[in-house]
């Protein structure tokens, strides 16, 4: 049963033709994930230069996050998804046609990767606020755990084909694979946008006719007949006007006003927390993922690139394991705490990662890193979308992923020097001691800890009163508002590989 309610997701069509869409396009993003790094180091461009291109591709990735969450909401996520998808796709195009140019270059890279970055700051808030306008309530953590579950089956295949094809053809062809991945997301996209379409275009009432049909009939004759009569001082006792005391006693109270964004932001102490959390938990994760663990491998490893691929895949095929352990799983009756130790064990296994004996045990840490890491992301991004107003979804996810990806450039930055000055595996442990820090001091917030408990929390979705503090920009313990239908939390305030 266990199995058949992880896969129910797949009975609507349009979470079909996301899934699939996404694995694709997932699949492109590991050959690029490869390639990049490797034309790169490959071509004597060194870890600054890598290093820059990715932090180049990272601030307008910032700068454009938080239109994109605006844009998700006002266009619809899956709109704004195929328009970045297709950009995309010609900016990588334009990627491989650089590649077989020649040797990396900063004038030709860094411009193709502010394009790149640019269109993944518009993508990103829409892939988070797309999954809940697809599937009902009860099926949103398996269908969270299906699409990431996905993310990691092409983090798991894709490295090690798109090593091949690198170390075989050249680091071109693989951006032109990443290319037609993209073109293949943006027809699946416009597939969701017309499936949904129709489904809006669905009449939920009957045709006038049918309940004309169905109204009884009757003359007028015996209309009349059933009116009550009356006398008129009757009448006119009926119709005296009340006094101005009864009416306002009687008016109906004021229609809630709706959460905003600033009012989330200023009176939801849970929510303050998060943001800083995060932007802590991510200042070591892009200089590791983008700047170390291939410098590692290229280096001390001596692995070649279908080594790092296959490091890459080992990561993916752990949290493959991790995202649909979720879905199998009930819903965690403390979400924030059952995240944060995974976080904190995902800490101590980045660490190890440098130290165990070369590259072929290397994969046994990152098997166990990207378990952990999946695991903890699709709780608490289940939590978040559960949280969050619907109106304002794809704002706020804007803002929880500008502390997430915005410190990506300062990250990068900071991993390229630490390695060019002290060598890829010092900045392992670094960045674990980072992500163990931020994520005790987010335990040390009482809100934090109790925020998604399943007996007491607070809903941003929340109405009456609440909604009106939000809005007047009072403040309002988010750890004493229950909602037992809508227990509510934001996403990870962690790192990811």
């Amino acid at each position: 049963m266990r199995s058949v309610r992880g896969l129910a997701p797949l009975r609507h069509r349009g979470f079909r033709l996301l899934a699939g869409g996404q694995v694709t396009s997932n699949v492109g993003d590991a050959f690029y994930a490869v390639a990049l790094p490797w034309y790169v180091l490959a071509t004597h461009g060194g870890a600054l230069l890598l290093a820059a291109v990715l932090a180049a591709y990272g601030v307008p990735r910032t700068v454009l996050v938080a239109f994109g969450g605006h844009a998700s909401d006002r266009w619809k996520p899956w709109t704004v998804m195929m328009v970045a998808d297709t950009v995309r796709a010609l900016a990588v195009g334009g990627l491989a046609v650089v590649a077989l140019l020649g040797p990396a270059r900063a004038s030709l890279l860094v411009p193709v990767a502010i394009v790149l970055g640019a269109g993944e700051g518009l993508f990103l808030p829409g892939s988070f606020a797309i999954v809940p306008t697809l599937l009902p309530d009860e099926e949103l953590e398996a269908g969270n755990g299906l699409a990431s579950g996905g993310t990691q089956l092409a983090t798991l295949v894709g490295p090690a084909l798109g090593g091949a094809v690198v170390a075989v053809v050249g680091a071109a062809s693989a951006f032109g694979v990443d290319a037609v991945t993209f073109c293949v997301s943006a027809v699946t996209l416009f597939g969701v946008r017309a499936h949904q379409r129709r489904l809006g275009a669905t009449p939920t009432a009957p045709p006038p006719d049918a309940l004309a049909a169905t109204a009884p009939s009757a003359p007028p004759e015996a209309l009349a007949a059933t009116a009550p009569s009356a006398p008129p001082e009757a009448l006119a006792a009926t119709a005296s006007p009340a006094p101005p005391d009864a009416l306002a006693a009687t008016a109906l109270p004021a229609p809630p006003a709706s959460p905003t964004l600033r009012g989330l932001l200023t009176s939801e102490r849970v929510l303050q927390v998060i943001l800083i959390v995060t932007l802590a938990a991510n200042l070591g994760s892009g200089g590791v993922s983008e700047v170390a663990l291939p410098a590692l491998v290229h280096g001390p490893f001596h692995a070649g690139a279908t080594g790092y691929g296959a490091l890459i895949a080992a990561f993916g095929g752990g949290a493959l394991a991790g995202t649909l352990l979720v879905g199998q799983m009930r819903r965690a009756r403390r979400p924030a705490l059952v995240a944060s130790f995974a976080f904190l064990a995902e800490a101590g296994c980045m660490a190890a990662v440098p130290y165990v004996g070369g590259a072929l045990v290397a994969a046994v840490p990152l098997v166990a890193l990207g378990a952990l890491n999946g695991f903890g992301n699709v709780v608490t991004v289940t939590a978040f979308q559960r949280w969050a107003p619907r109106e304002l979804m794809g704002r706020l996810i804007g803002v929880i992923m500008i502390a997430s990806i915005g410190i990506f450039p300062v990250s990068v930055l900071f991993g390229g020097a630490v390695v060019h000055a002290l060598g890829p595996a010092a900045f392992f442990p670094l960045s674990a001691g980072i992500l163990a820090m931020a994520v005790l001091g987010g335990l040390t917030q009482r809100s934090w800890r109790a925020f998604g408990a399943s007996d007491g929390a607070s809903s941003a979705r929340d109405g009456g009163a609440e909604a009106r503090t939000l809005q007047e920009g009072e403040r309002v313990d988010a750890a004493t508002r229950i909602s037992p239908r809508e227990v509510r939390a934001p996403r990870v305030p962690t790192a990811t590989v």
